[in-house]
């Protein structure tokens, strides 16, 4: 039985609906017949997850020169100095321009509120409370909705892109299990990381990798997938274990916060003389060693010395604080690292394009080397802000000179519904893979444990491989490919470095391994490379 087909026809396609897509399809919108694809609704987005805020060198004790220093020291030896110098010089332009669409940002005395977080020198960091995601999409979805050149898709997945002769002409995506076939000159992936694939995180649940899984498929290198960034603070609910983890952000840190063990003991200061706002895989490592120690699964943090109000600097987390019968003004907070941001992902470069004619990658979803091993706090918003408007002026750019679609050759795809036995194996197949993922490919990782995990991560590939051309199949499918290519890159990295740690290899080695890892679909081994900005020019 095949599927029910609608056909559409677009210059522009965006897949994903966060920052970077919004941006993309904003600076598109205008200029070319754009979509923007989504498989939940358009706010469902790690971007409405960003609490925060957006690093930019706007202060006036600033300067782009101490943001791009800041990010390679953070990156650990990975960064590629030319993606950080483009994001840190386009930010402040990019920035203004997202102000001058409305998007409100917190002030003081008539001055932006600029705060600090763990590794900035300066205080960098905009922020509209603790919402700051929410807010960045709410300007740009207001400026798309006036402008009212954009069409959106919700609730569609994109299941494979159509590729020929190296050039993508566009993807087949899925509605209400009808089957829909987008032909575009230009497709722009925006689809966000793979932290999903972890038992606890503070992604959103559609954050499985699908956009890595699509590009990787289709023949385009995929770079850096061992580097998984772990927020140290997220609020601990004891045995209650939500598909997303409500995120405490870092800059509750910035304002003065301190982590205490179960002992009520301050402990940051003897793993790093930034204590606190010591890097993101440093710290979490410290409380997973502090939580072994006292033998607990949480520590806590104490906003005791803030001298900010604190239910109006951060409402999101005192509302949702006070939900759980903690009230942080007077109570500490229970947290324990979860997954959080992705630094692997697409191979690009500093205008967003794979190694495929036609497909462009933003935001998380990519891997250039702006954040090298382990991604300085809110360069996040930054980078889908920044390379989202590269992706999309690079397709404007390139409109006058783009060929038509190819000869449009469409595969031929059965429709595949799963059984009541089939989707109880894809469910207990996937909570098996997030628990496996978060136990042996973490905060800490081992070699023998990451052989084991390749093995059972081939075996649940071979259990449903026949299941065929469905949605949640796919999305299965998707969260193994990119947990094995984690695993794989993670075993391979025989050397402890930024959110990469071994403790059979517990040290950095420059000699052999300030490089990056590199893959594609071929089937050839793993390519170490200095530089994978420049790799698809």
């Amino acid at each position: 039985m095949t599927f029910e087909l609608s056909v559409y026809e677009f210059d522009c396609v965006i897949v994903g609906s966060g920052i970077a897509g919004l941006r993309a399809a904003e600076v598109v919108g205008p200029h070319a017949r754009t979509c923007v694809i989504t498989k939940g609704k358009s706010k469902e987005s790690s971007t409405q997850y960003a609490q925060g805020g957006i690093a930019v060198a706007l202060n006036e004790d600033d300067a782009p020169s101490h943001h791009f220093e800041d990010t390679l020291a953070a990156g650990d030896g990975l960064c590629d100095p030319e993606a950080v110098r483009v994001l840190v010089e386009d930010g402040p332009r990019r920035v203004e321009e997202l102000i001058g669409m409305g998007a409100n940002f917190d002030k003081k005395n008539g001055d932006f509120d600029f705060t600090t977080e763990g590794a900035h020198r300066k205080r960098r960091i905009l922020h509209a409370g603790d919402a700051t995601g929410r807010e960045i999409e709410k300007a740009l979805g207001r400026k798309l909705l006036l402008d009212g050149y954009v069409s959106f898709f919700e609730d569609t997945a994109v299941l494979e892109l159509l590729v020929q002769d190296k050039r993508c002409y566009g993807c087949i995506a899925i509605k209400a299990g009808k089957l829909a076939v987008f032909y575009a000159k230009s497709v722009i992936l925006a689809t966000g990381g793979y932290s999903q694939v972890y038992a606890y995180n503070t992604n959103p649940p559609l954050a499985t990798g699908d956009g890595i899984a699509l590009a990787y498929n289709a023949g385009c290198e995929v770079a850096d997938m061992e580097f998984v960034q772990f927020h140290p603070t997220t609020l601990y609910l004891g045995d209650k274990k939500p598909i997303s983890i409500f995120l405490i952000t870092e800059a509750v840190r910035g304002e003065g916060a301190i982590l205490l063990n179960q002992n009520l003991e301050r402990f940051m200061p003897r793993y790093h003389p930034d204590a606190e706002l010591a890097p993101r895989d440093i710290v979490s490592r410290a409380i997973l060693s502090e939580m072994q120690n006292t033998k607990t699964d949480h520590v806590y943090l104490d906003l005791s010395g803030l001298t900010v109000d604190i239910p109006s600097r951060f409402p999101t987390i005192y509302k949702r604080c006070l939900e759980s019968q903690i009230d942080i003004t007077k109570s500490f907070i229970p947290v324990a690292p979860a997954a959080h941001y992705c630094m692997g992902g697409i191979c690009t470069d500093v205008w967003a394009r794979t190694t495929i004619d036609g497909l462009y990658a933003a935001g998380e979803v990519t891997s250039m080397g702006i954040h090298g091993a382990n991604r300085l706090a809110s360069n996040s918003l930054l980078d889908g802000l920044v390379f989202g408007y590269r992706a999309g002026r690079h397709v404007v750019d390139s409109l006058p000179g783009n060929a038509e679609p190819l000869d449009r050759a469409l595969p031929m795809r059965d429709r595949f519904v799963p059984s009541h036995q089939d989707r109880i194996k894809l469910m207990r197949i996937r909570e098996e893979l997030r628990s496996l993922m978060w136990h042996d490919v973490g905060i800490v990782r081992e070699g023998d444990a990451l052989e084991k995990v390749l093995n059972r991560l081939k075996g649940f590939e071979s259990a449903i491989a026949g299941f065929g051309f469905h949605e949640d199949v796919i999305e299965v499918q998707n969260m193994l490919l990119v947990s094995r290519l984690c695993a794989e890159f993670a075993f391979a990295r025989q050397e402890s470095r930024g959110a990469h740690f071994r403790v059979d290899f517990p040290v950095r080695d420059d000699v052999a391994w300030q490089l990056h890892l590199v893959g594609k679909a071929s089937g050839a081994q793993l390519e170490k490379v200095p530089n994978i900005a420049k790799r698809p020019l």
